[in-house]
């Protein structure tokens, strides 16, 4: 018995001599680096988990361990709450106080996401979530004042809409309205205008027997098209067959009578209108495709590469019409008949 009772108590000791052990490697783990107050100045990017967030302050010279690190934001239940950005921190910094920085998202620069088919409305919003621009300022310049930004391919009228390239971007805090709006004008350069540029060209003269000189011109009616398609399509593989569609249906100079146009309003709109009513379609806007043919007078949302991709390269199909399916894709037809009796087949679930 009294074996047992010394072993009981050896065992307690050596547990709270381990207990003693990792509290102490905790609590030095999690102190400061130094008393160093430089700024030194950390990348946190744009999906990075708390592992690599970790071993980035690590590698900085932020903090003494990645595993208290690590350790401290679990515990504390804010692992998936870390903000990606750009941070100015110390090394005399202890370790809650870094998580609690990052948590916080006190950064000198933060990652924007721009996703694809966002309206200039929508994009407001999202600069003004992240407290980067005030939508006012940024509409004001976006929407009438485009022709200042002189160095690019853009329209005369001043509408920036279709020529805001959806991307993730890096962005400092208290930069300017036009600095973020001329950044994502050289991405749109850079991945549209100077990649597409031969196509561009060859795709203006021939739909609309556009040169050099309309490029400008040219490059808006392309844009109008993968507006459409980004707002159309749900699912990628029906990108191509929705720009054969609208190019054929210039081609015979038919209305295109697409929803995502009827109710668009420029520096108002945002997600699609989920239902279109008849009485939406008696609108006189220039936008309402039912009444209006040809294109409307500009691009509908800032659509992304596939998009634009698909306007320059329809699919080879002779359709003149689609419907969407409950699942987001759609039916393709080639004469009125066939596209009532997939709307009727849709109805009744048949298809």
């Amino acid at each position: 018995m009294k074996k047992l009772i010394s072993e009981t108590k050896l065992y307690i000791v050596i547990v709270l001599a381990a207990l003693s052990v990792v509290t102490w490697g905790f609590v030095v783990g999690s102190l400061p680096v130094s008393r160093d107050k430089k700024p030194v100045r950390v990348m946190i990017t744009q999906g990075a988990s708390a592992r690599v967030i970790a071993n980035t302050l690590y590698q900085s010279g932020l903090i003494r361990s990645p595993l208290i690190f690590l350790l401290t934001s679990k515990i504390g239940g804010v692992s998936e709450r870390l903000k990606p950005g750009v941070y100015e921190m110390s090394r005399s910094m202890n370790v809650p106080e870094i998580v609690r920085s990052l948590v916080e998202g006190n950064t000198l620069e933060s990652w924007v996401t721009i996703p694809e088919g966002k309206t200039l409305r929508e994009i407001a919003d999202i600069l003004d979530a992240k407290q980067l621009a005030t939508p006012d300022t940024f509409l004001g310049l976006a929407i009438s004042q485009g022709d200042t930004f002189t160095a690019y391919s853009l329209p005369l009228d001043g509408n920036l809409e279709g020529y805001l390239f959806p991307d993730t971007y890096l962005i400092e805090r208290g930069t300017s309205a036009d600095s973020i709006i001329k950044m994502m004008l050289d991405t749109f350069e850079k991945k549209v205008v100077k990649k597409h540029r031969d196509e561009i060209e060859r795709v203006i003269q021939d739909k609309f027997g556009l040169g050099e000189e309309g490029f400008d011109v040219g490059l808006r009616k392309i844009l109008i098209i993968a507006s459409i398609i980004e707002r159309e399509a749900k699912i990628p593989s029906d990108r191509e067959k929705i720009s054969a569609v609208i190019w054929n249906r210039l081609a015979k100079k038919m209305r295109l009578e697409i929803d995502a146009t009827v109710t668009y309003r420029l520096g108002e709109s945002r997600a699609n209108k989920p239902r279109i009513y008849y009485r939406d379609l008696e609108n006189g806007s220039l936008y309402n495709t039912y009444r209006q043919t040809g294109l409307p007078p500009a691009p509908i949302c800032n659509p992304g590469s596939a998009s634009i991709v698909a306007a320059l390269r329809p699919a080879q199909i002779s359709s003149l019409y689609y419907v969407a399916k409950s699942d987001g894709s759609h039916v393709f037809s080639q004469t009125l008949e066939q596209h009532n009796a997939a709307k009727k087949a849709i109805k009744e679930g048949a298809m």
